[in-house]
């Protein structure tokens, strides 16, 4: 916090104002500078109370007494200090200048939906399975559950009357959406098989037991969150290519040599 104060009262001590602040051996502050130094504080979010107001002041004061110390120790002339002046200048009229951009170039709602468009597109679809499955701990038992469902049991009543999984034996089984990296390998793959409605004709064996699996449907689908949701990194993102194509342009115009 101090440092950046210093430097800005550095930048700021060039600028003149009428309406004048603190003295410092009949060096005045101006309040432009105090201004100058509120706004960058308000700008990080920084609430500014009267008591953070004398704070600034107070700060600004110390950066004069600071710099005319220097001043009668000759750094002003040195070529560090020109240097730093030039590069905190260059820096600070950069700064305005891209704000004045992006204030004139406002980002609408149809530019953010473009480039929602195009982040939705960029995202690979992936397929997710809605499943149903009826745990038990014996192939028999899994090929009788099975058998039952051929002579028209319903899936959900078995899944209550049978099943081991706590989780889904209440729902008849339901598994939800999920995707088929979600579940154990033999489960998977078995399930990647279904058509949609259909049961699988043999007992699927993995480390919980032997599961008997419905397929109640299938969906491909992007995981993109909704574009409210990132609206504030959609509009940096936009604006961030804007400035950046800015910038290339007016150093394309510039004669630079390296």
């Amino acid at each position: 916090m101090r440092k950046i104060l210093l430097h800005t009262a550095l930048v700021a001590a060039f600028a003149g104002s009428a309406i004048a602040g603190p003295t410092v051996n009949g060096q005045q502050i101006s309040d432009a500078r105090i201004e100058a130094v509120t706004k960058m504080m308000e700008a990080q979010g920084q609430n500014i109370t009267p008591q953070a107001r004398d704070q600034i002041k107070d700060q600004l004061v110390t950066a004069e007494v600071l710099r005319q110390e220097a001043v009668k120790k000759g750094m002003d002339k040195s070529p560090e200090f020109a240097a730093e002046l030039a590069n905190m200048q260059a820096m600070a009229l950069a700064n305005r200048l891209i704000k004045d951009f992006e204030k004139a170039n406002p980002i609408s709602d149809a530019d953010l939906k473009a480039e929602y468009d195009k982040l939705v597109a960029s995202v690979p679809e992936t397929k997710q399975y809605h499943a149903r499955h009826i745990l038990v701990k014996s192939e028999a038992e899994a090929k009788s559950v099975i058998d039952s469902l051929k002579k028209g049991k319903s899936f959900d009543k078995l899944a209550k009357e049978k099943s081991m999984d706590p989780g889904s034996k209440a729902n008849g089984g339901d598994l939800g959406w999920q995707e088929a990296g979600t579940f154990v390998a033999p489960f998977s793959e078995a399930m990647a098989k279904l058509a949609k409605g259909e049961v699988t004709a043999q007992p699927v064996k993995t480390e919980y037991g032997w599961h008997v699996i419905k397929l109640d449907d299938v969906r491909t689908e992007r995981n993109v969150p909704k574009l409210d949701d990132i609206r504030p990194q959609l509009t940096q993102r936009v604006m961030g290519a804007r400035v950046e194509k800015y910038v290339g342009e007016l150093k394309a115009k510039s004669q630079i040599q390296q």
